[in-house]
This record gives structure tokens, C-alpha cells and sequence, in this order.
């Protein structure tokens, strides 16, 4: 493992545990049972694409109401469209002076009208988005917005990102394509992958996590996922989203 990794691995017989040093996320980490051997590059894929159908078509099915629901309220809270398309960067081989392919993310619209076009025109409130690509108080936030992004069901539209392809349910965070450049020498690693509904960063203080931590917990997953990995964070964000940690 590389010096600079974020995360300290201890292995024994029993377990391994994978502990943030020091002075870093000190109330977060992350215990995994034995995975094993790995699967080959193509089975495990396989695999986590069966996964993500069957966990995906399943809960949709069981959660339509809840999602009618939810765009009913949205829409009777503040005037725009439901559904916002963020557009982030798709999986794909980075090349030199490339053009970088984006899909749009749905989410339940959790902010005023225009809420783009009023961070363009606000010098000081871009400048502190800009530092971690999020605002602990954010201003364009409706009321609405906030109790949907505290209990995350803001994002439950992404499910069908992941149902398109676009998505996996565990993957590294999506990022816009400013974003990139936060990522250095690590971008090409990043953009092999699909971005996940949920992952390392998502179970391990969300947005409590600086940037440059983030960049290096999606770097650890890139490079040790596992198809057993890849359920033990499902079951954690399962306790992660009913404990609202790290959301607003």
C-alpha cells in the first residue's frame, strides 16, 4: 500500500480493519470481514451488474408510492422542474486533450429556481463552494430540500442512473467535470469506473469529510473493491442513511 494511502490496514486471521491515521476522520472506520480471493475482472463485474438490477428493479417496485409522493410535494413546494439533471463526468479511458463524456444524475430538485445561475452571481458564497464542492449552509436550499437531502431521499432518482447503466449502486463519488483537476494524477482511475449511488465516502462522514480525503478514500476503493466489499457498504449506508450521518 502506498505511504500516502489514507487508510492503515491491519490484518489478521480473523478480520482485516481499515482505520483512518490519526488526526483524520479520528470518529470513522471501517471493519471487513475476510473477503477472500478475488474475482477475475469480468465475473466480478458481472456479478455487481446482476446486483445492481436486482436490488434496483426490486426496490423500485417496492418504493414507486414513496417516489410519486415525494414529486408531488416538490412540486407544490416551490415552482421549477422536479427532477434536476446534474451533469457529471460517465465512465471512460482518459485521454490526452480529450473530450470528457457526461451523463446528467437525477435528483429531487432540493433547491430554488435558479439556484446555478444565483451561485454564478454570488463572487463570495462560489469561492467557499468551490473549497469542498459543497455548502454546509446552503442559502438556495427550500425548506423542503433540506429534510429530503437529511434523510437522502433526494437521491433515490439515481436509481434508475444505475438501471441506464450510467451508475453502479457502490462506486466512487460522481464529480463534475471541474471536479477533475481535484483529482491529479488519479483521474484516469477515477473515470474507469462507474460512480456509485453509495461508497466509501458515503459511510464515512459524508459531507464531514474534506475534499482531499474523499479524493484519497475513492482511490482505496478503486484499488481493493471487491463484489464482498461492495456489500458490506451497502449494508453500511443502510445504518448511515437512518442516522442522517454527515447529511445536510
Amino acid at each position: 500500500m502506498q505511504p500516502d494511502t489514507l487508510l492503515t490496514v491491519t490484518q489478521n486471521s480473523r478480520n482485516i480493519t481499515i482505520v483512518p491515521p490519526r488526526g483524520i476522520l479520528p470518529t470513522y472506520f471501517l471493519a471487513l470481514k475476510p473477503m477472500g480471493p478475488r474475482l477475475p475482472v469480468v465475473l466480478y463485474l458481472g456479478a455487481k451488474r446482476l446486483l445492481d438490477l436486482t436490488l434496483v428493479t426490486g426496490g423500485l417496485l417496492v418504493i414507486w408510492p414513496l417516489l410519486l409522493a415525494i414529486a408531488l410535494l416538490v412540486e407544490r413546494d416551490s415552482p421549477g422542474d422536479v427532477i434536476y439533471r446534474r451533469i457529471v463526468l460517465a465512465r471512460q479511458e482518459l485521454l490526452p486533450n480529450g473530450t470528457l463524456r457526461t451523463f446528467a444524475a437525477y435528483k429531487f430538485r432540493t433547491m430554488v429556481p435558479q439556484a446555478d445561475a444565483l451561485l454564478e452571481g454570488d463572487l463570495e458564497l462560489r469561492r467557499e463552494y468551490e473549497k469542498e464542492f459543497k455548502l454546509p449552509k446552503d442559502p438556495r436550499v427550500t425548506r423542503l430540500g433540506a429534510k429530503l437531502r437529511s434523510l437522502s431521499l433526494d437521491e433515490f432518482p439515481q436509481l434508475f442512473n444505475v438501471l441506464r447503466g450510467e451508475m453502479s449502486l457502490v462506486g466512487p463519488r460522481m464529480i463534475s467535470p471541474p471536479e477533475l483537476s481535484r483529482y491529479g494524477e488519479h483521474g484516469a482511475a477515477l473515470l474507469s469506473v462507474k460512480p456509485g449511488l453509495t461508497g466509501l465516502w458515503q459511510i464515512s462522514g459524508r459531507q464531514c469529510v474534506r475534499y482531499e480525503e474523499r479524493v484519497q478514500l475513492d482511490v482505496w476503493y478503486i484499488e481493493h473493491r471487491s463484489f464482498l466489499m461492495d456489500l458490506i457498504i451497502l449494508w453500511r449506508t443502510v445504518g448511515c442513511v437512518f442516522s442522517r450521518t454527515g447529511a445536510f
